[in-house]
């Protein structure tokens, strides 16, 4: 493709829409719809979401992770409690997730604050995984310049063999987060980018934890 011709890159929406009165008055139930669709479609990892950070320097950082489990209380995913995103998350606790889910023509951006797990909910969570996952969490010093990928795969090896009996512990420096939102909001792509968006905003003072509906322009 030549570099003129990226400008004439587009698409017209026109799967569904999203109306006021149709959407639930909790944003956890309409998030759980938007799911179930999106599961039924087959998307291919449609847990994949991008983190977005700022740390002691002001700049934005994004990066993809996974989502691993979700409830009233808010949005969890796993890391290394060593690596970039988590020194940003220590320092300014504030995010944003986003999910874009092309094949409904649909994302979802929830803004929110993160914190750590509990240790019991981050080793019931390690225990699920592969042992090739487990160790990887043992391996890698996520984020840290390395002299290379041998250095990695030396590494790797040797925690392989130091774990090939028994049970592969959680590492002290690996667990999750849980961002619990502040706000979300729904997009449907429109045609003529007339998109339908949808913003959910907690009640001020609402003791069962109501939230707002409100239209936002495309």
């Amino acid at each position: 493709m030549k570099p003129d011709e990226i400008a004439q890159l587009r698409k017209d929406y026109t799967l569904h829409t999203l109306n006021e009165d149709e959407v639930d008055p909790s944003p956890l139930a309409q998030f759980q719809r938007w799911w179930n669709d999106a599961e039924k479609s087959q998307i291919d990892e449609m847990n994949a979401m991008t983190l977005a950070t700022t740390g002691h320097d002001g700049m934005p950082e994004a990066r993809t992770v996974l989502l691993k489990a979700f409830d009233e209380k808010g949005f969890v995913f796993f890391t290394n409690y060593n690596s970039a995103k988590s020194q940003q998350l220590d320092f300014n606790a504030n995010c944003c997730l986003l999910f874009f889910w092309k094949e409904l023509e649909r994302q979802v951006r929830i803004n929110g604050i993160a914190e750590k797990i509990s240790v019991k909910e981050s080793i019931d969570y390690f225990d699920s995984r592969p042992d090739g996952s487990k160790i990887g969490a043992w391996a890698s010093p996520q984020s840290v310049v390395v002299a290379g990928k041998t250095w990695l795969k030396e590494t790797f090896e040797y925690y392989a063999e130091r774990f090939k009996h028994g049970k592969i512990p959680k590492p002290p420096h690996w667990g999750g987060y849980r961002v619990k939102p502040t706000k979300i909001e729904f997009w449907q792509g429109r045609p003529s980018r007339m998109h339908d968006r949808i913003l959910y905003t907690p009640v001020a003072d609402s003791a069962e934890g109501q939230w707002k509906t409100e239209r936002l322009a495309p």
